[in-house]
C-alpha cells in the first residue's frame, strides 16, 4: 500500500524558493555592506584601540574582537543606528574596560618561565605624554583620545560612548589635570 502525499502546487514550491534567494540576495548585500564599513573605517578604529589599549597588539585583538561581535548583528546595528562608527567605537571601549577589569588580578602561574620571552619593545614606550595617557583611567584615557586624537565634539563623545555630556566634560577635566600634573612635574613648569 503506497502512502500518497498531498500535492504542494508547484507556484508555492517557486515561492519559497525565490523567498529563499531573495534572503540570500538581502545577506550577501549586508555582508558587502559591511565589508565596506570595516574597509572605510578600520584605520581609525585602529587607532583607536591602539590609544585604549597601549600597544598595537591589543588594539588589533580588540577591533577583531569587536568587529565580529557588530558583523554578526550588522544588518540590526546598521538599521537602528545613526553613526554605526560611533556604535562600534562604544562597543570598544565596553569591551577594554571588561577586559581591564578581568585581567587587573592577579594570575599565579605553577611553575616560572624557563627563559623570558622576548617581546619587541614599543617605540612609544618612554614617551613621557604617552606613558602619562597610559595611566589615565580607561574612560579617562577614551575620552582624551575621542576629544583631542580623533576630534570628536563632546556631544558625539557622549553618544558614542554612552554617558552625559557632563560626564564627557569632567571626565576630560580630570584626565586633563592629571595630564599636567604628571607630565608639568616632568618638565619641571606648567604644560
Amino acid at each position: 500500500m503506497t502512502a500518497h502525499l498531498p500535492a504542494v502546487p508547484t507556484a508555492e514550491v517557486a515561492g519559497t524558493s525565490c523567498q529563499r534567494q531573495a534572503r540570500r540576495g538581502d545577506m550577501a548585500a549586508t555582508e558587502d555592506d559591511f565589508a565596506e564599513f570595516v574597509r572605510v573605517a578600520l584605520p581609525g578604529l585602529m587607532r583607536y584601540g591602539h590609544a585604549l589599549t597601549g600597544n598595537p597588539h591589543d588594539a588589533a585583538d580588540l577591533v577583531q574582537a569587536v568587529l565580529e561581535k557588530v558583523g554578526a548583528r550588522w544588518a540590526k546595528v546598521n538599521r537602528n543606528c545613526a553613526d554605526p562608527t560611533a556604535y562600534v567605537r562604544k562597543a570598544m571601549a565596553n569591551t577594554h574596560v571588561s577586559r581591564w577589569r578581568r585581567t587587573r588580578r592577579e594570575t599565579l602561574l605553577a611553575d616560572f618561565p624557563d627563559m623570558p620571552a622576548y617581546a619587541q619593545p614599543d617605540r612609544l614606550e618612554n614617551e613621557p605624554l604617552w606613558q602619562a595617557l597610559r595611566s589615565l583611567p580607561p574612560r579617562q584615557r577614551a575620552v582624551v583620545v575621542l576629544r583631542y586624537y580623533e576630534g570628536l565634539s563632546e556631544a558625539e563623545i557622549a553618544e558614542s560612548l554612552g554617558v552625559s555630556c557632563g560626564t564627557v566634560k569632567s571626565q576630560a577635566s580630570k584626565a586633563m589635570a592629571t595630564l599636567r600634573k604628571r607630565l608639568g612635574s616632568l618638565e619641571g613648569g606648567d604644560v
